[in-house]
């Protein structure tokens, strides 16, 4: 495991987006050899895609050969609803890159059967191969996905019902009215994520600081679904300084140590592409 501090939300966001860029440029994709990443939604990746986005009008990235597979979405929102995450991901990112429509995978939460749907998502994901890269953001109270406190660190896509304060915190994108903030969604497991390849969390902002001590400094617990990926072989959590002010000092010298190492090695602030 590996933890990634940086000084603020705009060097972690352009962090994340290069190491996204290298494991993309690095995989070498072409027409039958597809990059499978699975991305988040929420305010925390927005400085993340505008990156990429960036990379992608420079020439230095390009999304034709590649798939992905978000992790969620609302039940019973209209797909066209501006705060679905159809509408988040094609107006903050698809339509600025050349990714094929077709490979861009997000479940749907107004399927006739969404047990189906979300089986039919696992298999979607099977049949790609895998995740080569699963990126997400977490909740204050460490939810993955829509992985709640107390949900099963084996679960796989399926429905979940909303916490309250999960609730109370997508409030701000409903005009402040619970009362038309979705109370289900459809999301992927945990254990869906843990089978990637790699995984890389996006954690910002001093009110995430003690979810974040919860993932890296105590034990893998369902109650903080996010320390499940504690076990991942390739796990890095991308943070600011803000959201390390719940763990030791001792903890943020050390992996700031290990940063050091990584820089001068493969760090990819260092390098945008392979020579």
């Amino acid at each position: 495991m590996r933890l990634v501090i940086l000084e603020d939300y705009d060097q972690a966001s352009e962090w994340a987006a290069k190491y996204i860029c290298n494991r993309i440029i690095q995989f070498k994709p072409s027409h039958g050899r597809y990059f499978t990443l699975g991305l988040p939604t929420g305010s925390t990746p927005l400085g993340c895609y505008k990156k990429l986005i960036e990379y992608h009008k420079n020439g230095d990235l390009s999304f034709k050969y590649v798939k992905t597979f978000n992790m969620d979405e609302y039940v019973g929102l209209p797909r066209n609803h501006p705060e679905s995450y159809h509408s988040y991901m094609w107006n903050n990112f698809f339509k600025h890159i050349d990714i094929d429509p077709n490979n861009a995978h997000i479940l749907d939460g107004n399927a006739p059967d969404l047990q189906a749907e979300c089986d039919a998502f696992e298999k979607k994901i099977e049949e790609a191969g895998g995740i080569d890269l699963f990126v997400g953001g977490i909740g204050p109270d460490g939810h993955i996905a829509f992985n709640e406190p107390g949900s099963s660190l084996s679960s796989r896509t399926r429905l979940k019902t909303l916490a309250m304060d999960t609730i109370l915190a997508n409030a701000k994108y409903f005009d402040g009215d619970l009362s038309k903030v979705p109370t289900m969604a459809l999301t992927v497991g945990v254990g869906t994520v843990m089978d990637a390849r790699e995984v890389m969390i996006l954690i910002t902002g001093a009110h995430k600081a003690f979810a974040l001590y919860k993932a890296i400094e105590e034990g893998v617990n369902h109650m903080w679904t996010v320390s499940a990926f504690q076990q991942h072989p390739r796990t890095i959590f991308v943070c600011d300084e803000d959201a390390t002010l719940e763990l030791r000092v001792k903890t943020v010298k050390y992996f700031k140590g290990l940063m050091h190492v990584h820089n001068k090695l493969v760090d990819p602030l260092y390098s945008m592409k392979e020579n």
